[in-house]
């Protein structure tokens, strides 16, 4: 059940990582964009395990909104296998990835948070750090035709740069059958922190780089559909292409303005600062 007074203890630890000058510091852009309730955020996803996207754009959401309009993310169900981390999650509103969770939720006027692509676009390789890549994945299209919520349109730079991915490992993922076993499509191999060489979605310590967010308008639901329960194939498919073009010009809007050899020493010289302060507080 969602707690608001354990989100705000959450809130006020993630500020020393997410704030301005801090360790990965958030910039968002396009609130403007946003729809009244309810909203349906789609987004490209990244940064392996730790999934410092995903974190960073609750903690701006947050501090924006408060409680007077919570965004529910959907999330692997793997989180929700034990206790500790079901409960947690329960309590920062997290929900298990499923059509009719998400559907719940829109259909009670919330706001939801999706990253279709999942392990897939969460690790895509270093050099398609750029693009979106849903696998194939068109649940959430079907989704916003069946209820009539248009997609809007989240993409996010920035969290893909904590880590290198050198390979997805989807090939080898589906020789040892992770998908079915695990409801997993990959088995990476990346460079990180502490690793050096990481093997596997194990997680690593983020490199302290800027996270920066771009919101765009809402992708129309085409005006000759009236939402039900069984969109065609092809609609669901051209749907999909619209969100996925929509995501994709703003993705490349942020890559533009994006020096990723500059953004990883601007973090290193923000981590240094913070030392010094605290060393001359001491």
């Amino acid at each position: 059940m969602y707690d608001p007074a354990y989100v705000d203890r959450w809130i006020r630890r993630l500020d020393r990582v997410f704030e301005a000058d801090s360790y990965m510091p958030v910039s968002v852009r396009g609130w403007e964009n946003l729809p009244d309730e309810p909203a349906f955020l789609v987004s490209n996803h990244s940064g392996g395990t730790v999934i410092p996207d995903v974190w960073g754009f609750a903690w701006a959401w947050t501090h924006r909104f408060a409680h007077d309009r919570r965004i529910s993310p959907l999330a692997h169900d793997m989180l929700f296998k034990t206790g500790p981390s079901s409960r947690a999650c329960s309590r920062l509103g997290l929900l298990p990835a499923s059509k009719g969770v998400g559907r719940q939720v829109l259909d009670r006027g919330g706001d939801l948070l999706v990253c279709p692509g999942g392990d897939r676009d969460v690790w895509r390789p270093w050099g398609e750090r750029y693009q979106v890549n849903f696998a194939g994945r068109m649940g959430y299209a079907r989704l916003a035709l069946r209820t009539g919520v248009p997609v809007t349109p989240v993409a996010n730079v920035g969290a893909h740069e904590t880590l290198v991915v050198l390979a997805d490992g989807h090939r080898i993922a589906e020789r040892l059958g992770f998908k079915q076993h695990f409801r997993a499509q990959v088995f990476p191999i990346h460079l990180s922190m502490p690793w050096l060489i990481g093997v596997g979605p194990v997680p690593h310590i983020p490199w302290p780089v800027r996270l920066d967010y771009a919101i765009g308008p809402a992708v129309p639901i085409p005006a000759c559909w009236t939402p039900c329960e069984d969109p065609s194939p092809a609609l669901v498919a051209a749907y999909d292409a619209q969100c996925r073009a929509a995501m994709q010009v703003l993705l490349d809007e942020l890559a533009s303005e994006r020096d990723t050899a500059h953004e990883a020493v601007a973090g290193l010289r923000r981590v240094g600062a913070r030392i010094r302060r605290r060393a001359a507080n001491m």
